[in-house]
């Protein structure tokens, strides 16, 4: 199938879809597939829980009011879960990824079920202004939670995806859509009750695929989001790459000292990555997250994507205490790159300068 977005002068484009900027990603064979099972199932992988994975009641009342705090919101970031977090700043609500439901998977009735509940419900939510959808998997793009995110109480949130998801909105009546490619921005314009933030669409190193016949068809990627009070970046799926030194030298100007310096927030993935030999042309492991960290020059990170659904052979437990191992081997403190427990919030210093 040809590629509508084709731009022969970018080498991610390719004539019937998208690629890595460093790394072909390839869909993995029958074999490799029946060998990874096989392995896994003579070690005894995934092995069960140490120790019972964090939980807490979260702060509704804080998030609702700071929901409406508008220009004097207070950053801040609450996990639900997995890969989905909710990051309030400049006068909005942001949500990373949603993903509600009880699988992650076509049909609601087999693949990875949910082993911790959201930290908080659809209901719970304030209105979501803005989803940041990274790309197509079903851990990541949840049609049950962005459809009932779609009739919430005030209007759609906007929708903001890489190239090639309209139509899928579309065709469920969605149009409140953006798509951009890598390095593209969309700007979100000053209101009374809210900033002027531009978001960026930046690289990753992985892949997409909807359907057995869809694969690298629509792009993939992470989000820069650069409001005045606060600048996040929201890396989606990734496999380690050079994609992030690029991006630190992409927004190097925004991120100079006297503007307040680098990424206030990362939000990192530290799970789903063994074993290696399958899953490293794909998903970080602990160690390489905090590689990144180091490569963007972030302030803080914050771990996602681990603790929700067992997609990999490492114990659901297991990824903090590979990131504190990989923390200390950096000389980073727990403060730096940090856990939450699901449906735990985190308060953020505003930014010292403004855009």
């Amino acid at each position: 199938m040809k590629n509508p977005y084709f731009n022969p002068s970018k080498k991610h484009h390719r004539p019937d879809g998208f690629q890595n900027n460093y790394m072909s990603f390839r869909g993995k064979r029958w074999h490799e597939i029946l060998r990874w099972r096989w392995q896994a199932w003579r070690a005894g992988h995934p092995r069960p829980l140490k120790t019972p994975l964090p939980i807490v009641a979260p702060d509704l009342d804080f998030i609702h009011r700071n929901a409406q705090a508008g220009l004097h919101m207070e950053p801040a970031a609450t996990w639900i879960g997995h890969i989905t977090v909710l990051m309030q700043m400049g006068g909005l609500n942001f949500l990373t990824d949603p993903v509600f439901s009880e699988r992650c998977f076509p049909v609601q009735w087999a693949g990875p079920q949910r082993q911790t509940p959201p930290g908080m419900t659809l209901a719970q939510l304030p209105r979501i202004d803005v989803v940041l959808l990274s790309h197509n998997h079903y851990d990541h793009m949840d049609e049950a939670s962005l459809l009932t995110l779609a009739r919430q109480a005030g209007g759609p949130p906007l929708f903001i995806t890489p190239l090639g998801h309209k139509h899928w909105f579309a065709r469920r009546g969605i149009h409140h859509v953006i798509e951009l490619d890598w390095w593209d921005s969309h700007v979100l314009p000053a209101t009374e009750r809210s900033a002027r933030i531009p978001i960026t669409l930046t690289p990753a190193q992985h892949w997409s695929a909807r359907t057995a016949t869809d694969a690298l068809r629509s792009l993939w990627g992470g989000f820069a989001v650069l409001s005045p009070d606060c600048h996040l970046f929201f890396a989606g799926d990734t496999a380690y790459s050079k994609d992030f030194t690029d991006i630190r030298q992409h927004f190097a100007l925004a991120h100079t000292p006297d503007k307040g310096g680098g990424f206030d927030l990362a939000l990192l993935p530290i799970g789903a990555y063994e074993p290696r030999w399958f899953m490293k042309d794909q998903h970080v492991n602990p160690e390489e997250a905090v590689q990144i960290y180091k490569d963007l020059g972030c302030k803080r990170a914050l771990a996602v994507h681990w603790g929700t659904f067992q997609l990999t052979d490492e114990a659901l437990d297991e990824p903090p205490r590979a990131l504190a191992l990989a923390r200390q081997t950096q000389g980073l403190s727990p403060e730096d790159f940090f856990i939450l427990p699901v449906g735990g919030s985190t308060r953020l210093p505003r930014r010292s300068a403004h855009l």
